[in-house]
């Protein structure tokens, strides 16, 4: 089939999709907030204090940075390649499904890997294995959204999984503190709760057998098409790309450093950290989940997603700026609960614009594989620059706060020149 055919094809799917219903959402939104807590329940708290339990405090944001950056380029690569191999899976079973149990399995067993682990390099090991596994998850239950959920209410549904990330956040550092100072069960119960879901999902999702005939042969151009989407010929994905990125390296600087902030800023005893993490974290979901509900809804009437993107992206900005000024927690408070409200009303809104805007090729998996790049990278480069950061900051932690604000008003900027959607 010819690549032209095959968008007009990709195009008329799309709008012969039924409405979905109530039980369909509930138990994607519930499979995609397990997803999330596997990935932040360890990066929130866990991981950071593995590290230090091996190296301690002097060596371990040196060793952090390290297993984060690695870890985050094997996402990176491991997103879009496995969304593409979901595009193009032909089994009995269906083409998503699979990889969310696949995914689920192998990510599990890096995390038992790195609870485990005697050394560093092993840390970096079953780390590696997780975010290679989780990823693979994560593409094929990504592509749900355009494989399942019409145009009308991709606004809503989007605003419903904005809720995901952070309700996971509260949940995840809830079951860490709840099994701390037992570092194997603050790993394991957040794989053991977030897998009921996913399963649940998976086994009960409708995903026929896909016939791939129109696909066109693995060759090493097909492999590295794998990784990109051209900006030229479509430049609304490619500013959705960079917001996207600039958006998540300021929410990356914010939590992959949230420990060590508290702990050399604010003075915090080490054995505190996972209960001001759980307070920072419980202080978003009512205003998170009330700016995801009602963004998404108003952006679905509406028909405009910039506003409300841009918007988002500077309140989050403001919100780190006043989290970098924090003198003590009750101001780190205040900052967190502003963050929850640019965070929620992005993620609500900020998928429903990048799924407008895909290429009409019928690959979202694989398109949309490449847009968590701009969820992967961050991860890896936000460990790589903040020592540096650091250092010019003479190791102040409030500068390394401003930058990511920063990051967050350039992100406001970038989706400002999307076009296609209003």
């Amino acid at each position: 089939m010819s690549e032209g055919v095959s968008r007009v094809a990709a195009v008329m799917s799309t709008q012969a999709l039924e409405s979905v219903g109530p039980g369909f959402v509930a138990r994607y939104a519930l499979a995609y907030m397990s997803t999330c807590l596997l990935f932040l329940a360890p990066g929130l708290v866990s991981l950071a204090l593995k590290v230090n339990s091996l190296v301690g405090i002097d060596r371990a944001p040196n060793s952090l940075a390290l297993v984060a950056s690695i870890g985050a380029l094997v996402a990176m690569v491991g997103n879009p390649f496995f969304g593409r191999l979901s595009d193009r899976t032909t089994w009995r079973w269906g083409r998503r499904r699979p990889w969310l149990l696949l995914g689920l399995a192998g990510g599990t067993l890096g995390i038992v890997v790195v609870a485990v682990a005697p050394s560093i390099g092993v840390v970096l090991l079953g780390w590696c294995l997780a975010q290679l596994s989780f990823n693979a998850l994560l593409a094929a239950l990504a592509a749900v959204l355009p494989d399942q959920v019409p145009v009308g209410q991709r606004g809503a549904v989007s605003g419903i999984l904005g809720v995901c990330l952070p309700v996971a956040s509260v949940i995840g550092t809830f079951l860490v503190k709840l099994f701390e100072p037992n570092l194997i069960g603050m790993f394991l119960a957040p794989c053991a709760f977030g897998a009921i879901f996913v399963v649940l999902f998976a086994v009960t999702m409708k995903d026929p057998q896909h016939d791939s005939t129109d696909h066109p042969r693995w060759s090493m151009r097909e492999f590295a098409a794998t990784f990109y989407v051209s900006p030229r010929q479509y430049p609304g994905f490619a500013w959705a790309f960079a917001s996207r990125f600039m958006f998540v390296l300021a929410y990356a600087f914010l939590t992959t450093y949230q420990a060590y902030f508290l702990l050399d800023q604010l003075g915090t005893a080490e054995s505190d950290v996972p209960q001001r993490i759980f307070l920072g974290t419980a202080v978003q979901p009512v205003v998170i989940v009330l700016a995801s509900l009602v963004g998404g809804r108003v952006s679905d009437r509406t028909g405009r997603r910039k506003v409300f993107v841009a918007s988002a992206a500077i309140i989050y900005g403001l919100a780190l700026f006043v989290i970098a000024a924090a003198g003590d927690f009750n101001a780190f408070l205040v900052g967190m609960a502003i963050s929850g409200l640019g965070f929620g009303l992005y993620m609500a809104v900020d998928l429903a614009l990048v799924v407008d805007v895909l290429p009409p090729t019928g690959s979202s998996g694989k398109d949309l594989g490449v847009l968590n790049i701009a969820g992967a990278l961050p991860s890896s480069l936000a460990p790589a620059l903040a020592p540096a950061i650091l250092a010019a900051g003479a190791g102040s932690y409030a500068v390394l706060y401003a930058v990511a604000g920063g990051c967050a008003v350039l992100a406001a900027i970038a989706i400002l020149p999307v076009k296609g959607v209003r």
